[in-house]
């Protein structure tokens, strides 16, 4: 929870917003405004040199002085692309750790949110708040005022099915198939070891999603994580590729993996919020 009247950071930890989304992220906030919070805005929100707003150690520090701002009490941030990983390196993770407060964001800042659980515990959230603008805009805004005001679980319940087995258990790491796998290799990728791996994408075509799970498969992924839960992946679900994502986890994985669906957590303005770090159950009815 969030108390009324509360301070919220605002910040683009990946590539600056162009200055003709200027209405949208006006909009925005005063929507924020409107529920009843106050957001407080980074130097860094809008591109000044191509799609960079600042210096990934300029954008890091912003996010740092959020964190240490005790009048600040959560996080959002409203960029996405391919940038995030950038601020990595420049990030105090024990300024993190010293001042844990919720931090939200989805896309590229899988990267970032995977970072900050990897070396300091601390879990954040999947969540885009620009979606209190979108299609779905008034759903979701019932659903952020639910769950931020009143401690409900509207905004972090989510719908899911089995594709094989039927029970998982473990801390949800993960997200965005393409940006997690920049993490391969560095000191900020968590360890799988009982985990439940979140996989979800954008624009990702079958033969880009096989890649992914490939590499994961040769990094060893598979046989250390407890499951793995499918979010939405736009393109390969909209323009019904051949073949489909979970067709292609059962390829690679093999039957004895579990495997579970939500079309709730992923890049749809209907999305809900999961946190990275969370322990999660997840059990079919006929288990």
């Amino acid at each position: 929870m969030i108390e009324i009247n509360s301070k919220i950071g605002i910040v683009c930890c990946s590539n600056g917003q162009s200055k003709n989304n200027e209405d949208k992220i006006n909009k925005l906030l005063n929507k924020i405004r409107e529920i009843g919070y106050e957001p407080v805005c980074s130097d860094y929100i809008y591109e000044e040199d191509s799609y960079f707003s600042a210096s990934g150690e300029d954008r890091a520090k912003a996010l740092l002085e959020f964190y240490e701002d005790d009048e600040i009490k959560a996080i959002f941030d409203i960029s996405g692309g391919d940038i995030a990983n950038e601020i990595l390196d420049y990030l105090d993770y024990d300024i993190i750790k010293n001042n844990p407060k919720s931090f939200y964001g989805y896309s590229d800042l899988t990267t970032v949110i995977n970072a900050v659980y990897a070396k300091t515990g601390v879990k954040s959230g999947l969540f885009q708040i620009r979606n209190l603008i979108y299609e779905e805009e008034d759903n979701q805004s019932i659903a952020f005022k639910e769950t931020f005001f009143d401690g409900k679980e509207t905004l972090n319940k989510i719908n899911y099915y089995f594709v094989q087995d039927g029970y998982m258990e473990g801390e949800i790491i993960g997200g965005n198939i393409r940006c997690f796998l920049k993490l391969a290799g560095t000191e900020y990728m968590p360890d799988f070891k009982g985990k439940i791996l979140l996989l979800e994408s954008l624009n990702a075509t079958s033969p880009q999603v096989m890649t992914y799970f490939c590499q994961l498969k040769q990094l060893g992924v598979f046989d250390k994580i407890n499951g793995i839960l499918l979010g939405t992946f736009t393109r390969l679900d909209s323009e019904i590729f051949v073949p489909s994502v979970e067709e292609i986890a059962q390829r690679v994985v093999g039957r004895d993996m579990p495997i579970a669906r939500t079309m709730d957590i992923g890049h749809s303005s209907d999305s809900k919020c999961i946190y990275i770090g969370e322990k999660m159950k997840f059990q079919s009815d006929v288990y």
